[in-house]
């Protein structure tokens, strides 16, 4: 038993954005997470994620667009508004998208191969714990939206998994409520019965 690491599973948060700063990941540091990322359950051998990492003017561009694209999509905004659009990319020094990459297999079904995919979004979270930065997982209103999907690069027929946010972060972070394990854990007690 490893109890170094089993206590950083039991203790690991996420941050909220707003808290994450520079520094962010080495791109030595950021191949590291990907490594372990890309180590995740994957039936058939598809592969059926990819990563695409955003950072420096990248972000300010995207920031612009989203700004742009949510007036389109819910008419005039508030500048309060526009300001939380244009900065969703720039809060933290790196934010890596994990994309959901669809790869025929007759016997892989796809919902297998998107659990795949989000998995590997967990797995960048945990490295990147690991490796001492924190993260946050988020999806966003531009994960659903195609044109939000093409100018952030994924194809027509990729989805966003989602998109984690890795910076330092040198405040504590309270813990939410998590859920005892008699609350979520039973066992098998035959056929369900509605």
């Amino acid at each position: 038993m490893n109890d170094a690491v089993l206590e950083f599973l039991r203790t690991r948060k996420s941050p909220p954005i707003s808290v994450l700063h520079a520094p962010g990941p080495s791109e030595d540091e950021l191949n590291g997470m990907i490594q372990i990322a890309a180590r995740v359950p994957d039936h058939g051998l598809l592969e059926p994620w990819r990563f695409i990492a955003y950072r420096g003017q990248a972000c300010v561009d995207i920031g612009t667009f989203f700004a742009k694209r949510i007036e389109e999509l819910e008419g005039t905004i508030t500048l309060q508004r526009a300001e939380q659009e244009r900065t969703r990319f720039t809060r933290a020094p790196l934010v890596v998208g994990v994309v959901y990459v669809p790869r025929e297999h007759p016997r892989v079904p796809d919902w297998e191969k998107f659990l795949s995919a989000s998995n590997a979004a967990f797995a960048l979270v945990l490295a990147a714990h690991a490796y001492g930065f924190s993260a946050n997982w988020v999806s966003n209103w531009y994960a659903d939206d195609a044109a939000s999907r093409t100018f952030l690069g994924l194809a027509p027929d990729e989805k966003a998994v989602g998109f984690v946010h890795i910076g330092t972060c040198n405040v504590p972070i309270p813990d939410r409520p998590r859920p005892k394990p008699s609350k979520v854990l039973s066992d098998y007690s035959g056929p369900w019965v509605g």
